[in-house]
């Protein structure tokens, strides 16, 4: 079973999903709203005491992770409203077949369904990293994992959306990570990561 829902998750092609069913929870909904709606949800299915967390893995080589938070993304900070999600973060790691955009999509997709892959789809760019002298300083510092984090912040008509991809120099990436977010989590989301 849980070999089946993670090549769901990390293997179908775009043109073979079929849920394509709107998503009934979403960052500024409820917790209480959010947690029925994992517990309920076909491809999250949490086990026994996750309720906004869940982590899902066949074997060592293939993880996936679902987390809705009351927090901001990036740095933690005091959240004054402990009612209301304001991110959902999905995270795969596979060392068998790797990541990509694609497949993080794929992701979003199967998760919320064809309304908010379509908002990520047409999102406009808002920041991408790491530019060149970001770059070059990772490698003079050797600090690898600085110079492998691609990732780019989007807005869209309902969210704002953060994908990461760990892509080293040489080989394929392995890890990768998606948040739908408030839009106006954004401003500090982007000064944070142009700062980072």
């Amino acid at each position: 079973m849980l070999k089946k829902l993670l090549l769901t998750v990390l293997a179908l092609p775009v043109s073979v999903l079929t849920h394509n069913s709107p998503a009934h929870a979403l960052p500024g909904q409820s917790t209480e709203e959010v947690t029925t709606w994992i517990q309920a949800h076909p491809t999250l299915r949490p086990g026994r005491g996750e309720q906004l967390f869940v982590q899902k893995s066949d074997t060592a080589a293939q993880r996936f992770t679902f987390l809705a938070s009351v927090l901001a993304p990036g740095k933690v900070e005091f959240a004054k409203d402990r009612s209301r999600i304001r991110s959902e973060r999905l995270t795969m790691y596979d060392a068998i077949n790797g990541m990509t955009l694609a497949r993080l999509q794929e992701s979003l997709r199967i998760i919320y369904g064809l309304d908010i892959y379509q908002d990520f789809n047409r999102a406009q760019l808002l920041y991408e990293y790491p530019n060149q002298s970001v770059v070059n300083a990772a490698r003079f510092a050797k600090n690898p994992l600085k110079e492998a984090l691609r990732g780019e912040l989007r807005v869209g008509d309902r969210y704002a959306y953060w994908v990461e991809i760990a892509q080293p120099k040489n080989g394929k990436a392995l890890t990768g990570q998606i948040t739908v977010l408030l839009k106006n989590d954004l401003d500090k989301l982007t000064a944070e990561l142009k700062n980072r």
